[in-house]
């Protein structure tokens, strides 16, 4: 067992990343959507995303590659988040997503928010869920 403690633990970080960016609430993202203009990012696993669902016309961008595929100096640059427009991240439950929204933050990304309840809040306050079609990879 080892007794190495952290500088800063990552509930820390989280709640430090909260005081930089914009915490939307499932009202809030429905009202930004509907409005149009606005890019729904969901950054879980694709485990994740295929076993639960996701957020109706999300783009998926997995947390691991978050930074490489909107950096266009990248090498994994994939051009699917346009940096002009209104960028709102969702996790499972808003940690990772905090924690995303402030790394697009520091990145230099003009109008970045987050899910504050991440998805499983979407779900339990019986908002739409899509699937992935069966069969698909």
């Amino acid at each position: 067992m080892t007794t190495w403690k952290p500088r800063k633990t990552v509930g820390q970080m989280v709640e430090e990343a909260k005081t930089r960016i914009e915490n939307l609430s499932v009202e809030q993202v429905e009202t930004e959507m509907a409005r149009g203009d606005v890019q729904v990012v969901d950054i879980r696993d694709v485990r994740e995303r295929r076993k639960l669902g996701f957020i109706p016309g999300s783009t998926h961008v997995p947390r691991g590659m978050l930074e490489f595929w909107l950096d266009p100096t990248s090498h994994y640059y994939t051009g699917k988040v346009d940096p002009t427009k209104r960028i709102i991240v969702y996790c499972a439950g808003g940690q990772r997503s905090a924690l995303a929204a402030d790394v697009l933050r520091e990145m230099g990304f003009p109008n970045v928010a987050h899910l504050a309840v991440g998805f499983t809040g979407w779900a339990q306050a019986g908002r739409a869920v899509e699937r992935e079609p069966e069969g698909r990879a």
